[in-house]
């Protein structure tokens, strides 16, 4: 675990990338525990947080690094985490749903969530995407099926809510100051006193919360609520962590961020996790989950791990300016079918490699705007 985060989080000043060092270098020190370490890197962050926003000279950057550098092997050498063995946190077995009004329902499904996985659920609007969230979080009754939490002694409803966290797409409104509630969230959780000042200091600092810890519901955006809400329910120290669109409220780069955090704490070994989250955000979801299902009137008709691309063949996305003419004179010795929507090429082959598409239309000299391997995506069946 150090060895790894220590190469990681050198590998990210070496180039550049500081932002993402310093949120990595809060992940390490949360993961001590100590709160030595936890109130000496939220200081760090909070001196070195705005220089890197700002971007205004390169004055700091070689203090920054070597003070980043020093800091992380000061909470590496000072903590041992041993590695964590996946735990299965949940089980859905053949799980339905029928309202009592209309005609929808969810079919039987069959879902499985472990320790520092990432599992997304993807499909329109309508078709049972925050129906199988909320069954699964005990939210709902189901009509049929099991749902088990193989790590809990007990699954009455109290012990369910503290196992699973439900962040829905509309974060209900909260009263008084953002900070006050992150303190109020630690204490119910059992988190008092210093450990519960440095916790909240260091959340606030790892989610961009500080400079709006003083504010209140009216005075932020959705998109810092919604940062909030992860913020509050991490502080509980949930087994799974479900959220219902959590990109809908942000911009694309606030998305990756958020993405991306999502698979850095999923593997912390202070509070390793597992998410489901459902998105409309399918190539940004697909980059950062180990399993995308998709859901279809109720029913899961694939998860991608289970997808063959020996029967659907590779596929490659493409966007060029040159016409559909000069696409198919490029590619016309190859075993290939050639989709277009109007706005994009869909390039299908049994026997030729995206590289293979990817070389033949650079060598052609056309113009590619965009592509993307969609061999193993769900996308293919939308």
């Amino acid at each position: 675990m150090q060895t790894h985060i220590t190469t990681e989080i050198s590998q990210y000043l070496q180039h550049g990338d500081n932002a993402l060092a310093l949120r990595r270098l809060l992940d390490c020190a949360y993961d001590s525990q100590q709160l030595e370490w936890m109130e000496e890197a939220t200081r760090f962050s909070q001196t070195y947080r705005k220089l890197i926003a700002e971007n205004n000279s390169d004055n700091w950057k070689a203090a920054f690094r070597n003070e980043a550098q020093a800091l992380i092997q000061k909470i590496v050498s000072d903590h041992t985490s041993a590695t964590q063995t996946p735990q299965v946190l949940l089980r859905a077995e053949a799980i339905t749903k029928r309202y009592a009004s209309g005609n929808f329902g969810l079919q039987p499904i069959h879902l499985s969530l472990q320790t520092g996985e990432i599992v997304g659920v993807v499909g329109e609007n309508g078709n049972g995407k925050t129906t199988l969230l909320r069954c699964i979080s005990g939210q709902l009754a189901i009509d049929a099926g099991t749902v088990t939490y193989p790590q809990l002694k007990q699954t009455n409803a109290y012990a369910i809510q503290n196992h699973v966290a439900f962040i829905p797409q509309r974060i209900p409104r909260w009263y008084g100051q953002l900070k006050d509630n992150l303190h109020f969230s630690a204490a119910i959780a059992g988190v008092l006193g210093k450990r519960n000042d440095v916790l909240v200091d260091l959340m606030l600092e790892r989610f961009g919360l500080t400079e709006f810890a003083s504010l209140n519901w009216t005075q932020i955006s959705s998109g810092y609520r919604t940062r909030f809400e992860i913020a509050r329910v991490l502080l509980s120290r949930p087994s799974i962590l479900i959220l219902d669109e959590p990109l809908a409220n942000l911009d694309i780069n606030a998305q990756q961020t958020l993405l991306t955090d999502l698979r850095f704490l999923t593997k912390s070994s202070a509070n390793p996790f597992g998410v489901l989250l459902t998105s409309q955000q399918l190539h940004e979801v697909e980059k950062i989950a180990d399993r995308v299902l998709l859901i279809r009137q109720g029913a899961c008709i694939s998860q991608t791990d289970t997808m063959a691309v020996a029967n659907l063949g590779f596929a490659l996305e493409l966007e060029t300016a040159d016409s559909r003419e000069r696409v198919q004179a490029a590619l016309q010795n190859l075993e290939i079918e050639i989709q277009f929507n109007g706005g994009n090429f869909t390039l299908v082959s049994k026997t030729h490699s995206t590289n293979e598409l990817i070389k033949h239309l650079v060598l052609a000299d056309i113009n590619i705007r965009y592509c993307r391997d969609i061999t193993s995506s769900t996308k293919r069946l939308f």
